[in-house]
């Protein structure tokens, strides 16, 4: 058995009008996030970690933004995707490690229903997912709540 690494990222701007969903799971917010999708950064950047580890591209591959198709796509059913194309190379996951940067909403009350629902989408126990919630401290645009950042890591296997 042989491991692997993946890093994803992903930034969205925060605007009125949409609903602001995290980790598959909507929040009451005053603004959502912009996107192609439903702009969920936490789903995006795990899918984004998933594919670099198996070394297979990033999500603006599977998923172009000019992609009529895909428009408003839940971003579930990219993370599924991702999966199944990871499960098809020949890896599992070992562990999944998030860290949420924004300035609002608070996550304390929501991270185990976002931990839930990743691990739901993905087949895994939810004790491989860990989700952690940082502020911008008023620096740059996730500081200002302009916007909405996530970095996350995953380990995958060989099976």
């Amino acid at each position: 058995m042989h491991s692997r690494i993946g890093l994803g990222e992903d930034l969205h701007r925060l605007v009125p009008g949409r609903p602001l969903i995290l980790g598959g799971v909507r929040l009451e917010f005053d603004r959502g996030l912009a996107g192609h999708s439903d702009g969920d950064v936490v789903l995006h950047a795990i899918a984004d970690a998933m594919l670099g580890a198996a070394g297979l591209g990033d999500i603006g591959q599977r998923f172009p933004d000019d992609d009529e198709a895909t428009t408003g796509i839940d971003s579930a059913r990219i993370l599924a995707d991702v999966a199944g194309a990871v499960a098809g190379a020949g890896y599992q996951i070992g562990n999944i490690d998030v860290v949420v940067h924004a300035e609002g909403p608070r996550l304390a009350g929501v991270r185990a229903a976002m931990t839930a629902r990743i691990a739901e989408v993905l087949g895994v126990a939810a004790n491989l997912v860990n989700i952690k919630a940082k502020t911008g401290e008023g620096l740059d645009a996730v500081g200002r709540g302009e916007a909405i950042a996530c970095r996350a890591i995953v380990l995958l296997n060989s099976r």
